[in-house]
Order: C-alpha cells, then structure tokens, then sequence
C-alpha cells in the first residue's frame, strides 16, 4: 500500500459511503412495523438481546429500536415513532470517530452487552445518534447482533426507492449552526439556496460528500408554534414518483392531496401516521444519471 492510498479524500475524510441504517424508536413497534410493511419493508432479523428489529427493502435498513431501557428513561419518549439514529458507512469507523470527536463532536456511551459489537458514534440532534459502520460488505454488523427471519428475502425496492435525506427542524435562528455541525464534522456540502429537492421546497439542502444523501434543515415558520430540534421525517428517493406512489397507494398508503400541496412528478408526502410519521418521496432520476 502507497503512502497516498493511506491519506483520506480531502473532500471526504470520513469515507463516508451512504447509509447504512436508519434508526426509529417507538412505545409501540406493532403498529409501526405495519406502516413500514406498507411502505415495501419486510422483516429481515430480530435482535439476539433486546427489543430491536431490523426491516429491509432494497438497499435500505430501517431499524425498529422498542427497547425503552436502552433508548430513554423519559416516560413520553417516542409515544409517536421518532427517528433516533442513523448510521453513515464509512472505511474505517474507529478512524471517522476519532476524527469527529476531534472537530467537536460529542462522543456517546458504549451501549453494547456483551458478545455485542461496539459500534461508535456521536451526539446528533435531539436525542439522536449518529453512528459509524465500516462493516458493510462481505461481513455486516448485523450478521453478530442479529438472528434471520427463516426464510426471509429482501425483495427489490418498489419503483427502485432508497434514502435519499433527513429534514431536520432548528430553533429560529440556529439553521447556521447545524450547517456547521454537518459540515465542519462530517464533511457535508450547504447547497445554493435555490437548490431544492421534492414539493416541500425551504429551509438550507446539505448533500453528503459522497453526494447519496441529503439534510434539509428547516426552522419554524411562525413564532407561536411549539417547535423542538429533532429529525422530521425520512426523504425516500425514486425515479419515478407519479408511479412509485401509485404503487403505495395500492398498498394503504395515503398521501396528502390538497390546493397547496399534492403529488408531482417531484415528490409527494404521505399523510401522517401514528401521530406524527411521515415519508416523503423525492425524484432523484437526476442523481441517477
């Protein structure tokens, strides 16, 4: 190995290689597990120790995180799904750590039981975390955590979906900080301010260094309205939206059809389920091309 192949990309230090999970916790995994059935996702393995699932559809795992001991003492945590993790993939997640905690990120507690892989990370938004996973390929994390459905397949993706972005709110005003705090450790572009994705069209676009994935920032539009620093809702991408959610709707999947927002070839946003869950779909043919 050349000393060059040892130094990171300088517009990527982390490695930063997409998504390898995104993390929901919920009070009540029965219900939501039905919504995310209903979005194409089927279960794929159950955790060994803890009230944990994973989902899979295509390329994507969500995990189904019940575990109220390992998550939260707060006794109205996640009354309504939340997004309380995501993991980046990276080359090497010791390395991406060390480096993140160094620009000032705040590093979390081991949470791994015994015979449980360690899988580092840092402090996100909210109550978030943001984890790092360099075991991705030939032999995954979750071939030591979890235990196969039998028969368990992971089918394509309907209408070829995939994570495409997170819409996070801020407090009025702290848009720039988090810009920051993407940007500055994690390595993550601020795009042009009239560089918009989807029909949901405000707020500051951030795009990953290896340009798969996306954070919209937004603050409240109004004064008045109760408003807390967490990650909305998930940004699902398809070539294809007029017929991917043709395709969900078939399935139970009702989007919002109003004067002022509907589905366009652009994206769509689903109504809101279990108090609060919301999937929105982005076009990203541009990306594929």
């Amino acid at each position: 190995m050349s000393v060059n192949e040892m130094l990171p990309d300088p517009s990527n230090v982390l490695g930063i290689d997409g998504i390898e999970f995104i993390e929901f916790a919920t009070k009540h995994p029965q219900q939501f597990c039905l919504l995310l059935e209903k979005m194409g996702f089927s279960l794929a393995a159950r955790h060994r120790s803890r009230e944990v699932l994973l989902y899979q559809q295509g390329h994507m795992n969500v995990i189904v995180n019940s575990d109220m001991d390992g998550i939260a003492e707060d006794s109205t945590f996640a009354e309504s799904p939340i997004i309380n993790a995501l993991a980046f993939r990276v080359k090497d997640a010791h390395f991406a750590h060390q480096r993140a905690v160094g620009m000032g990120g705040w590093p979390i507690a081991t949470r791994a039981s015994a015979m449980e892989l360690n899988v580092p990370g840092i402090h996100g938004v909210g109550q978030s975390v943001i984890y790092f996973v360099d075991r991705y390929k030939d032999f995954s994390i979750y071939d030591v955590d979890f235990i196969k459905v039998p028969n368990a397949k992971n089918t394509p993706a309907i209408g070829d979906m995939s994570f495409f972005g997170l819409v996070q709110t801020a407090y009025e005003g702290r848009t720039a900080d988090w810009s920051n705090f993407y940007t500055k450790l994690l390595g993550f572009t601020e795009l042009p301010a009239d560089k918009f994705f989807g029909i949901l069209q405000k707020g500051t676009i951030l795009q990953s260094p290896c340009k798969t994935f996306h954070i919209q920032i937004i603050e409240p539009q109004v004064s008045d309205i109760e408003w807390d620093e967490e990650y909305l809702r998930l940004g699902i991408g398809a070539p294809d939206i007029l017929a991917t959610s043709k395709a969900l709707t078939e399935r139970g999947i009702n989007f919002i059809d109003n004067e002022k927002l509907h589905t366009t070839s652009k994206g769509a946003l689903t109504q809101s389920y279990l108090g609060g869950v919301q999937f929105e779909l982005v076009n990203n043919s541009a990306k594929l091309k």
